[in-house]
């Protein structure tokens, strides 16, 4: 993860502490991209990068977004945008039972925020590269508590999964809206898991509470 986002979503939970794997003793796995939409690991471990979670379904983008304010020193002025995809097996699954499958794969992306640029005046759009790529994968014979996440250093690299210690964990327990996925920001899927009775009970009192204040 680099630039602003490792800093900036670092409070979103999906951003913690950088694992480090000390080169010198152990020669990292060469990467592979996934062919499906399906999970895939290498011999290591590492999840194998989804390459193509462009052509999957578009949930949200957030500008900005931050649960841990200030801003560090010096990055005041500093802003991406996070943009959110699902594989289209997960999609279909939520819309008709409010939650998420097995096998699901959420991606956060992330690209810098520009204000000056061609014509534009006012507002800011996205510019450049992948600056940050996480995956939040729910594989449940995979991992203790059904849910993993997996920091990618580039789309062609395998992903780093965060121990289970990692506060991200904890947090999406915390404040998810729908099975420790932060579906209170996907603007399309909140209304069916609202209908569908699928709100976690933290996520149902902690608006309450807001509500109230």
């Amino acid at each position: 993860m680099t630039l602003n986002f490792r800093t900036t979503l670092a409070a979103l939970c999906l951003l913690t502490a950088t694992v480090a794997i000390p080169a010198v003793f152990h020669t990292p796995s060469p990467a592979m991209a996934a062919t499906t939409t399906i999970p895939a690991y290498d011999k290591d471990g590492k999840m194998l990068p989804p390459t193509n979670y462009r052509e999957w379904i578009y949930l949200t983008s957030g500008f900005g977004m931050s649960y841990d304010p200030p801003k560090p020193a010096g990055m005041e002025d500093h802003s991406s945008f996070d943009n959110v995809f699902v594989n289209p097996e997960a999609y279909r699954s939520f819309l008709e039972t409010g939650t998420w499958p097995d096998k699901t794969v959420i991606v956060l992306e992330a690209r810098a925020a520009r204000s000056k640029g061609s014509i534009n005046q006012n507002g800011h759009f996205q510019a450049g590269g992948i600056t940050d790529l996480e995956v939040h994968v729910k594989d449940e014979a995979r991992f203790p508590g059904k849910w993993a996440f997996f920091s990618f250093e580039s789309v062609d690299k395998n992903g780093t999964l965060f121990p289970q210690a990692a506060n991200c964990y904890a947090c999406h327990t915390a404040h998810a809206a729908v099975d420790t996925t932060f579906v209170q920001f996907y603007p399309t899927l909140l209304p069916i898991a609202q209908k569908k009775g699928t709100l976690s009970e933290a996520f149902v009192k902690e608006e309450a509470t807001a509500t109230a204040k």
